[in-house]
């Protein structure tokens, strides 16, 4: 077996393979992650050093070892480019380098997101473009999309049901009788490899539109002078009550996904106007959390060109130090149009990179000293457990605390020292 593309989501599938007693090589193009891999280090974090010492897997980048094996899986990118549509680039370049290598009988397994229809549309095509091979006939393709979540010790590989899809009875047995061997919570079986990749996009929709929707409260809430997080708190004594809270919405699925759906849908004559919705709501979310934060510096007396803030967190969500795909870079381009100076702190991300992908200083060490206003972005564990009452002392007279999520509880609602917003 050949696993394409060894970030987060590719690399455990290569450990959790090779773990099961699988061949395993683990194929990418950056010479420099392969580098990392044959040293021993998990360049994700997420599985550990030693995951990757006592491995088996041959890290590799000679697109040759692709050549002779029974299953390709592919996990690459899939982002969406500036016009929002879903750039498939990657599982191009994926299925034009399998298919000059691939022997017939192979089984080819698609992980990426991607819209209803895309594995049988892009990938296959590209494989028989450049193999000279048939699909269904020579070689065959299956869709299962990944659903473990980083930085999560609950819902890793393992212990997330999986997807599993082949492009007729035979192959989808197949990769579920694979998959069944690293999966303890089981498979499930979709009827149709369109099932599948719709499945996938919609399991983020649902969230996107949630979050959305609590998202859109809190922007009510705060110009109604209501606490959103004390409502949320009423309704939810309600049995049937969805429990979701306001927040920035980073990362690599939930702000894409829906696009992957609207692409689709789109171009079957049909425009899913709730989901554009939502994910207007979502993308308009860390400007009203910077303008939240310019009102609370006005109304602490602050001049706001004189004004510091120190955001903490900086990565896309508690636990993790990925700021790729992190959106409050959006808010401190709208503190620093207003003047104010923004700073960030965060521990599980890399200062070098912090200060290339948002323009500001950063702590090495977290400091409260002369801050005016704090900004509560990314509830890591270690923030949560902070003397804000001690905190409030180095900072300037009349300081500020924004909780993005409300993860503080409102415990600082009544401090006379600070004054306090959640979204």
């Amino acid at each position: 077996m050949v696993v394409v593309g060894l970030g987060y989501v590719g690399l455990p599938l290569t450990v959790a393979f090779d773990d099961a007693g699988l061949d395993v090589a683990g194929f990418d193009v950056d010479d420099r992650r392969i580098g990392t891999l044959e040293s021993g280090t998990d360049p994700t974090g997420d599985l550990g050093d030693e995951a990757i010492a006592e491995s088996g897997v041959q890290f590799t980048t000679d697109v040759s070892a692709l050549r002779g094996t029974d299953y390709v899986i592919v996990a690459v990118p899939t982002p969406v480019d500036d016009l929002e549509n879903p750039n498939l680039a990657y599982v191009e370049s994926a299925g034009k380098a399998i298919g000059e290598q691939i022997l017939p009988r192979t089984t080819v397994i698609l992980e990426s997101t991607v819209y209803p229809g895309a594995t049988r549309e892009i990938l296959a095509p590209q494989i028989e473009e450049h193999s000279g091979l048939t699909c269904g006939d020579d070689f065959y393709v299956g869709y299962s999309p990944e659903r473990m979540v980083p930085g999560d010790d609950e819902h890793g590989l393992r212990d997330v049901v999986k997807i599993v899809s082949g492009q007729n009875e035979e192959v989808l047995e197949d990769v579920a009788s694979l998959y069944e061997t690293i999966i303890d919570a089981g498979v499930h079986r979709a009827p149709e490899i369109e099932v599948a990749e719709a499945a996938k996009c919609i399991e983020n929709i649902q969230r996107d539109l949630n979050i959305a929707l609590v998202n859109e409260l809190a922007i009510a809430c705060n110009n109604l002078g209501l606490d959103t997080h004390d409502v949320l708190d009423a309704a939810g004594t309600k049995w049937n009550f969805h429990d979701y809270q306001p927040g920035l919405v980073g990362g690599h699925c939930i702000p894409v996904d829906p696009f992957f759906m609207i692409y689709e849908a789109e171009r079957n004559g049909f425009t899913p106007k709730l989901i554009e919705t939502g994910r207007e709501v979502n993308e308009y979310m860390p400007e009203h959390v910077a303008e939240l934060t310019l009102r609370g510096l006005n109304d602490c007396g602050k001049v706001l060109r004189d004004s510091t803030v120190l955001v903490l967190g900086m990565a896309y969500k508690p636990g993790v130090g990925d700021i790729r795909s992190s959106v409050v870079g959006s808010t401190i381009e709208k503190l620093q149009s207003y003047g104010v100076d923004v700073v960030g702190y965060d521990p599980y991300a890399e200062d070098d990179a912090m200060r290339e992908e948002f323009g500001i200083d950063v702590q090495a060490k977290l400091s409260f000293q002369d801050v005016d206003g704090v900004l509560l972005a990314t509830p890591h564990e270690s923030f949560l457990e902070i003397d804000y009452t001690e905190a409030a002392h180095r900072m300037t007279d009349d300081p500020l605390v924004v909780d993005v999520m409300g993860e503080l509880n409102g415990r600082l609602a009544e401090h006379e020292e600070v004054t306090y917003e959640r979204v």
